[in-house]
């Protein structure tokens, strides 16, 4: 597997994209373009795209706005704008996507989104008219979240109280505080990331990882996450195959009721959706201790879509 890394123009910000592609002589067969969730990078997803390019299939990932290499800074992670920062979400995705069709030509492609990636894959396609042959959600938040069942006026007070880019901790707790309770005695904060204490040892010493969102990030993310859960929203996704992947003990999508309740709107609006929950896997099923099967799994699906 080869690898690359280059900065992408933008409005307001240049984007960090990463680019794996299969050795010298390996066909290239297809595109997976690979959106990380909140508060990590897209550097974190090496070992899948490893796998990917093992059965021929590129990978571009890029870091979000607040994110990765494309925050300008410490005090930049966890911030995507001022105004409408969502949009600016959107573009960037757009846009990477575009290069990355441009270099590679016109292979089939697929969109891999995991956790806050996944809404953001969603909104992509729903907002973009783009039609890939395949997408996945991995880590997906189901169809309820703790933010949502509390309401967008909490983060309006805070908005208020500290502004676009001050960071709460009243929301952070809102959103995570519960996860680890599963899993306790806790070793760390962040257990509920992974069985693999290696992995969430890597994320806990990343300086890139695991950062306080800004309230405006919150308010971006939630008030886009609440309109995944309409019949009309969801309607307007591409009729391409779907999989949902995730672990029964992941406390973002409910352990897997969240996400079975996502899943089976979607089915009953007509989208086919293939949905695998690993028994005894938590959020990051791609660093869960039987990451491999998971990679391999995931690999399949692709290749049977986009390189049959």
């Amino acid at each position: 597997m080869k690898h690359e890394t280059l900065g992408l123009p933008g409005d307001g910000a240049t984007t960090h994209v990463h680019v794996w592609t299969p050795d010298d002589g390996q066909p290239v067969r297809g595109l997976v373009q690979v959106l990380h969730g909140l508060a990590e990078h897209a550097g974190r997803y090496e070992g899948l795209a490893a796998g990917l390019c093992d059965a021929g299939l590129a990978v571009v990932a890029h870091d979000h706005r607040g994110h990765g290499r494309t925050a300008s800074g410490p005090d930049d992670l966890g911030f995507f704008g001022d105004g409408d920062g969502w949009s600016a979400v959107l573009a960037d995705s757009a846009r990477v996507r575009g290069h990355a069709r441009e270099r590679f030509g016109e292979l089939p492609w697929a969109l891999l989104g995991h956790s806050m990636g996944s809404v953001i894959a969603l909104h992509d396609l729903a907002v973009s008219g783009a039609r890939p042959a395949a997408v996945v959600l991995s880590g997906a938040t189901g169809k309820v979240g703790a933010l949502l069942r509390i309401g967008q006026g909490l983060i309006q007070v805070e908005l208020r109280r500290i502004g676009v880019r001050g960071r709460s901790k009243l929301l952070n707790a809102t959103a995570f505080g519960t996860y680890n309770r599963a899993f306790r005695p806790n070793r760390t904060q962040f257990d509920w990331l992974s069985g693999d204490a290696a992995q969430v040892d890597a994320y806990v010493r990343d300086p890139l990882c695991g950062f306080l969102p800004t309230t405006s990030l919150w308010r971006d993310l939630v008030g886009n996450q609440a309109r995944l859960q309409t019949a009309e929203f969801l309607a307007r996704l591409p009729r391409v195959p779907y999989a949902v992947v995730g672990g029964d003990l992941d406390p973002v999508g409910g352990k897997g009721r969240q996400v079975q309740a996502l899943v089976a709107m979607m089915r009953k609006l007509g989208h086919q959706v293939d949905l695998r929950l690993w028994p005894g896997g938590r959020h990051e099923m791609f660093n869960e201790t039987n990451r491999a099967d998971v990679v391999a799994h995931t690999t399949r699906w692709l290749s049977e879509r986009l390189a049959p």
